[in-house]
């Protein structure tokens, strides 16, 4: 490649990018999933598009989809809040083992007596399909306004499941017959086992160090987290453990352990995440021959049809038996397995190994991924609704910057008052800061002044509060229960700071009969 040809393929991918963040506008507007747009724009450079741009590596497609798998699972990580997955733990487990083992066996079954496929493929397809897909939950539950207890169920789920899944997936590709069934369950094991050690220790050493290293510039605080998370994933990998797994876990505990600049981490990571999408969807929808595909869009549809109202719902009902999950909740999980790019990406691998007929095997999973989720994706806010799901009353999402001061044993934390926050009206005395915090300064259309005990904050308004090392964690939770609780919150009994009652313990106030809120989120824009 010549430094022309380095100038020309910059300008490519910088115009692939600039289209594919105005697509996200598009797709924001018009409820199209965005991934199929990125694969349009894959399709449309290709060899049957406008482009007529050559492209049938899939050893390299494969390599560069588990690189943006990586930063997607890490990106998800850094966002999940683990006191929304800790209780779905259990659930999401046997969801990712048990309920793909049912996806696969009933999956594979209906390919091979419906579609008339070989037992090899339709154990390929039943085994690829299986998973839920990261980038296409995370994106989705951001604009479905879900319980709490259905989005740590879901998120933890597509964290989980793509270990397993590859495992079986590589199996099935090997040469020769696949080993007894037990054999492959305790590779499983073993490997999950692996993977969640690694990314437990790193994810925690990580947090720790971060916590007690002083960087000399705030830039740095979110590469240095995001090298370790995706170190987890390759030390799992070179254990022989899961590595999707071992990032995904390593990341929930960084994005968990009140890290300094946490929330310019989480944009940081955000952003690698949408360049992650983007590149493999687009890398994707090169690699498919649109003319190619006309032979397989009835096996394809039969199976996705057989994937979405009976293998789905079924390895739910019966992974959720020992629970008590209402139907209307399994209903909704039954129809929120989204796939997206990780079962394209996975059909890439039986391509890479040379398996009779596994052109065929991408070629369906390719169109089943794209109508499906050209289904799922626009129908699952409606399908919410009519189940009478939804958390309208989601407590308000306060965002708090956090920025040490090392040499003055203190912290710096900046939030802003949203439209939904019930700070709105309070008076600055009447937010009851603990001794040691103090709200110093107040930004309010574009003006900044120091407020007195008795300005009134305002939705809008951007507050910078000094706190010492020892109340921080007391003057965030105060923050937060105001947010939720209002002026209130504290002398009810049932908020968090220094006030009275329970303050100090997280608890927050709710109005006499009101729906239990719940906790907000530590890395959200705004409350």
């Amino acid at each position: 490649m010549t430094v022309d040809h380095l100038n020309e393929l910059l300008l490519l991918c910088s115009l692939v990018l600039l289209i594919a963040v105005a697509a996200v506008r598009l797709s924001s507007r018009s409820g199209l999933p965005s991934l199929l747009i990125y694969l349009g724009i894959g399709i449309a450079i290709g060899q049957d598009g406008l482009g007529g741009v050559v492209f049938d590596n899939a050893e390299l497609t494969q390599l560069l989809g588990y690189t943006a798998l990586v930063v997607i699972l890490a990106e998800g990580g850094l966002g999940t809040k683990w006191k929304e997955i800790k209780p779905a733990l259990p659930r999401a487990a046997v969801l990712s083992t048990l309920g793909v083992a049912v996806s696969v066996g009933v999956t594979a079954a209906g390919a091979h007596y419906l579609a008339g496929l070989e037992w090899r493929q339709a154990l390929l397809i039943g085994a690829v399909v299986s998973s839920t897909d990261a980038a296409a939950v995370f994106s989705v539950l951001r604009s479905v306004p879900l319980p709490a207890r259905l989005t740590g169920v879901l998120e933890a789920e597509s964290g989980f499941n793509d270990a397993p899944v590859v495992i079986l997936v590589v199996a099935f590709s090997t040469a020769g017959p696949v080993d007894h069934w037990y054999h492959l369950i305790g590779e499983i094991a073993l490997e999950l086992a692996i993977g969640a050690a690694i990314g437990l220790a790193i994810g925690w050493l990580g947090s720790y160090g971060m916590r007690h290293v002083a960087l000399p510039a705030s830039g740095l605080y979110p590469i240095a987290v995001m090298a370790i998370a995706v170190s987890a994933y390759a030390a799992g990998a070179l254990a022989h453990g899961s590595g999707f797994l071992a990032v995904y876990l390593a990341a929930v505990l960084l994005g968990n352990a009140k890290l300094p600049h946490s929330a310019a981490t989480r944009g940081f990571a955000e952003g690698l995440g949408w360049i992650g999408q983007i590149g493999m969807f687009v890398l994707l929808g090169l690699l498919v021959t649109p003319h190619n595909l006309l032979d397989d869009i009835v096996p394809a549809l039969v199976i996705g049809l057989i994937l979405t109202i009976v293998a789905r719902p079924t390895s739910v009902f019966v992974s959720l038996l020992p629970f008590r999950v209402p139907w209307r909740e399994k209903t909704l999980l039954s129809w929120a397995g989204l796939r997206g790019a990780v079962p394209i990406v996975l059909a890439t691998i039986p391509m890479v190994t040379d398996v009779p007929g596994s052109e065929r095997v991408f070629n369906i999973v390719f169109v089943l991924v794209v109508v499906y989720t050209l289904i799922q994706g626009p129908t699952l806010p409606w399908l919410a609704k009519r189940l009478h799901i939804g958390d309208e009353e989601e407590a308000a999402d306060l965002g708090i910057e956090s920025a040490p001061l090392e040499r003055l044993r203190g912290h710096l934390l900046s939030t802003s008052i949203g439209p939904a926050s019930r700070m709105h009206g309070v008076e600055v005395g009447e937010l009851r800061m603990p001794a040691g915090a103090a709200v110093t300064l107040v930004v309010r259309d574009g003006t900044s002044f120091v407020p007195a005990p008795t300005t009134v904050l305002r939705h809008g308004d951007e507050l910078l509060v000094v706190a010492t090392d020892p109340v921080r964690d007391a003057a965030e939770k105060r923050l937060q229960a105001i947010s939720q609780g209002g002026k209130l919150a504290g002398w009810l009994g049932t908020g968090s700071g220094a006030g009275g009652g329970a303050e100090g313990h997280g608890a927050v106030a709710r109005r006499p009969g009101a729906p239990k809120e719940r906790r907000p989120k530590r890395h959200g824009s705004s409350s």
